[in-house]
């Protein structure tokens, strides 16, 4: 009985044993997992009040930053300031942009008569001779006329026959153009070595361009001949410098008009003088007496005007700088000049030279059988 009892007893302390351990295991678990929430709760918060900390200080950063620029500003409240600087600045880009203006307005003008073809036409006559630099000088005088509308180019070459050069030249210019040629008889030629103001230049030239013109005029009928009743003669020689604005402005000439042209006469322009709408001299360097002291660029003639006076011609024989006046004098006087450009205070032609070119080394070259392929058009 009593070996029984203790048996039992033995049982009952072991499952009891057995149970506490296995609390004991579930009490340590729950602890494990309570403090792991514990911890993960407190890293939370602590992460929130370092980012509390940190906005806090950039906020104190960003106040103190902003408080000093306004107290700055306030200092500089009541000082005086330089602004020419600033006042330059903007006088030069209003005068940037006005420039602009102009171009933009210019281009749009320019563009709109390029789609006309009701407006006068321009008829440009251009003497032209055998030298090194022709073909570029007629090259840069036709990107020109390019862009000029209703424009007639006549080149008359001195020559006895048409060139190829000037012919091939002409070919592939893209412009209304007639090829006219004249000699100029020997006598009234420039030799070698005499200053170009010894003998009148282009006036044969100038006069077959003329010819033809009489010749067209005597043939047109119908629209054609009155289309040629308001159509501008003028004379441009090779080598000088043309605006655009120029042609614009001679487009519209009554009897003749006139403008200053600069780089002449060994002075930076020559120009007629306006007052009160009228020509009543020229401002000139040189023998202002002359009937009319003008550079052969600085005038236009109507058309109309030099069909009825078949007369009027340049005199190859004329004395040095009369030979513009030897045309002009047939055809108006002072008082029928028409003032152009702004009445003659802008200069919209040069009459500038191109220098030229030195061949020494080409010579010695050719002398020893190297020249330059004479097949090659310059």
């Amino acid at each position: 009985m009593n070996g029984v009892a203790v048996h039992s007893a033995l049982v009952c302390t072991e499952t009891h044993n057995a149970i506490c351990n296995i609390h004991n295991e579930a009490t340590g678990k729950d602890l494990l997992i309570s403090a792991l929430n514990l911890y993960t709760s407190l890293t939370h918060q602590q992460v929130i009040m370092r980012m509390r900390l940190k906005l806090k200080t950039v906020f104190v950063l960003y106040f103190m930053v902003s408080l000093l620029g306004l107290i700055y500003a306030l200092m500089q409240l009541g000082q005086r300031c330089d602004c020419r600087d600033h006042a330059k600045s903007k006088d030069q880009q209003i005068s940037q942009l006005r420039g602009e203006l102009q171009k933009l307005q210019e281009h749009i003008k320019t563009s709109q008569l390029s789609k006309k073809t009701d407006v006068p036409r321009i008829y440009v006559i251009t003497p032209t001779y055998a030298r090194l630099v022709q073909k570029a000088e007629l090259t840069r005088l036709s990107h020109t006329f390019l862009h000029v509308p209703q424009l007639h180019w006549i080149v008359v070459e001195d020559a006895p026959q048409p060139t190829p050069l000037v012919t091939d030249f002409l070919a592939a210019s893209g412009l209304t153009y007639t090829h006219l040629y004249k000699l100029t008889p020997k006598d009234r030629k420039l030799q070698e070595g005499d200053p170009s103001w010894l003998k009148p230049r282009g006036a044969e030239q100038r006069n077959e361009g003329l010819h033809w013109l009489r010749e067209m005029g005597a043939a047109a009928k119908g629209k054609e001949a009155a289309a040629l009743e308001e159509a501008v003669v003028y004379f441009a020689d090779d080598d000088n410098t043309y605006s655009l604005q120029l042609f614009e402005e001679m487009r519209y000439t009554y009897r003749v008009s006139v403008w200053p042209v600069g780089l002449v006469g060994g002075m930076k322009f020559e120009r007629p003088v306006v007052e009160d709408g009228k020509v009543v001299r020229f401002h000139t360097g040189w023998r202002p007496n002359r009937p009319f002291p003008i550079d052969m660029a600085g005038f236009a003639v109507s058309l109309r005007l030099i069909l009825t006076n078949p007369q009027a011609r340049f005199d190859g024989d004329a004395q040095m700088g009369f030979l513009e006046s030897s045309f002009l004098q047939h055809l108006v006087t002072m008082d029928d000049l028409e003032p152009k450009a702004d009445l003659c205070t802008k200069v919209l032609v040069w009459h500038t030279r191109t220098e030229k070119p030195k061949m020494k080394r080409e010579d010695a070259l050719q002398k020893q059988g190297l020249g330059s392929d004479p097949d090659v058009e310059v």
